[in-house]
């Protein structure tokens, strides 16, 4: 092992030639303002090429967010509102099955679903909502419910992890996505989340899926009160929970927004820097070496950061996301759907080819007569 005041890219770099596994200390080291970010891309992006070649890939997906009102008051989020707050909302079946079609019509291949811990729901309300689209739209992929919400559907109902899963699966559920995770260290969680699932719950949740054949992403919330250390500390945490389990598809770094949140406003926090942002990235994917996906979220960087992310690590950018709601609260100002010609523009501008995927990383085969129908490929090649 090398000492930690034996560190330098020189170092980084032999290893990430070798394809060896990098340590904590290092991916600190990579951190350091005095690193150069121009370099650090290019260890990035050397590992991004190995795996995924020049491909870049996007989905045409929606969101849903079927209420807002939730129990937990985490001071990040300017998404939830009180249940008896004028913010608040429930969505009707009628309200989500029409959602569903427009997703259908529009040519989606994939529903992200999330939302609030409603107190007046039980946990067969949120099965439902999986239910009903999964029967009335069949093809519609539904990535649905955090581990947050897993460990909320324990507190309601008693039942294991396992059952809940099985239960969801049954009704629909195609794969999870990977919100919630927040930062895992305990000195940080404790002040931003302290009362919703602890780390040891997010990882349990996620190897439990993973068991089950349910794939799911990953995700870490920076640049608000951690720091180096904890970043890095969190994305080890996923490399040893992926070491396990293997059922992490994607990493997702989510930068904060301050606006409309409890945090900034106490701590005075503002959005991270784009040089944080791409620095981040490139760390990521250098630690990250058994995650085949590093996705640049266009929605919370900024069009003109992910499509740079693509040379620091990511190869991924997401998709069209019609009805994003949560990080457009917090200040996002990015636009709240882009066309496919947009994304796959703006990938050729990068020097990367797009390529159209499900939700699960199979080429998506469109319909040149009709774009909203669609046939699902062969699997993407991953190095």
């Amino acid at each position: 092992m090398i000492r930690a005041d034996k560190i330098s890219l020189d170092t980084i770099g032999k290893k990430v030639e070798n394809g060896e596994r990098l340590n904590l200390d290092e991916g600190v080291f990579l951190y350091r303002d005095d690193v150069p970010l121009n370099e650090v891309a290019e260890l990035a992006n050397k590992v991004r090429e190995r795996k995924n070649g020049n491909y870049a890939y996007f989905n045409i997906n929606t969101h849903l967010n079927p209420t807002n009102v939730c129990v937990y008051r985490c001071n990040f989020c300017a998404f939830r509102a009180d249940l008896r707050d004028p913010r608040g909302y429930l969505m009707s079946d009628e309200q989500i099955l029409a959602r569903g079609q427009e997703a259908v019509d529009n040519g989606c291949t994939e529903m992200h679903i999330v939302g609030g811990l409603h107190h007046q729901k039980k946990f067969d309300w949120y099965v439902n909502v999986v239910k009903i689209l999964h029967d009335t739209f069949p093809m519609l992929h539904l990535k649905a419910w955090t581990a947050v919400e897993i460990n909320w559907f324990e507190f309601l109902t008693k039942k294991s992890v396992r059952e809940i899963l099985e239960i969801l699966r049954d009704a629909g559920l195609g794969s999870m996505p990977g919100g919630g995770a927040e930062i895992f260290h305990r000195e940080v969680r404790d002040q931003i989340c302290e009362h919703k699932a602890d780390t040891g719950k997010w990882h349990e949740i996620h190897r439990t899926a993973h068991e089950l054949g349910i794939k799911t992403n990953a995700t870490m919330l920076y640049g608000h009160i951690e720091n180096a250390y904890h970043r890095v500390d969190h994305l080890i945490r996923l490399r040893e929970t992926q070491d396990v389990s293997g059922g992490f598809q994607t990493f997702i770094p989510l930068a904060f927004h301050p606006d409309n949140t409890e945090l900034a406003e106490l701590r005075k926090l503002k959005k991270p820097s784009v040089m944080m942002d791409l620095r981040t990235m490139a760390v990521s994917r250098l630690m990250l070496d058994n995650f085949p996906h590093i996705k640049a979220y266009w929605i919370m960087l900024g069009i003109g950061t992910a499509q740079t992310a693509l040379s620091y690590g990511a190869d991924d950018i997401d998709g069209t996301v019609r009805h994003e709601l949560i990080y457009h609260d917090a200040g996002a100002t990015t636009p709240e759907v882009m066309s496919v010609e947009d994304i796959q523009r703006l990938i050729v501008e990068a020097g990367r080819e797009p390529v159209e995927r499900d939700t699960v990383y199979n080429r998506v085969i469109r319909d040149p007569q009709n774009q909203s129908e669609w046939t699902t490929g062969e699997p993407v090649e991953v190095g």
